[in-house]
């Protein structure tokens, strides 16, 4: 089964281990932070997940917005590798635009650099 669509698995190939009833996912190249002008600025308030924020700031642009989660955690400067902990209230946290996600992040261009 193919990964859903704008999913972090999107980007990877899936292929045959030694034992031939294991699957294996090739590495996932994360896009990391950089400095774009349209880069949105969240700062942490009480009880604000990666899947809150991402719920928010992607609203309008899928109809899964919060499953965008992993974009949002690739793109710190410092990036967050478990998405289960609790954000610190107050932290400043950087989300790409719908611009960047839909041109950089979701290119299909992509998949010739993993």
């Amino acid at each position: 089964m193919p990964p859903r669509i704008n999913s972090r698995h999107e980007f990877v190939t899936a292929f045959d281990g030694v034992i031939s009833d294991v699957r294996e996912l090739s590495a996932r190249v994360p896009f990391r932070f950089r400095e774009f002008n349209d880069n949105i600025k969240w700062v942490v308030g009480d009880g604000d997940t990666l899947f809150t924020i991402a719920n928010k700031v992607y609203s309008g642009f899928t109809d899964r917005p919060a499953g965008l989660w992993w974009i949002i955690a690739d793109f710190q400067p410092d990036p967050i590798l478990d998405p289960t902990l609790v954000l610190e209230t107050g932290r400043t946290i950087f989300a790409p635009s719908e611009r960047t996600v839909r041109e950089e992040i979701l290119n299909p261009k992509r998949r010739d650099l993993s």
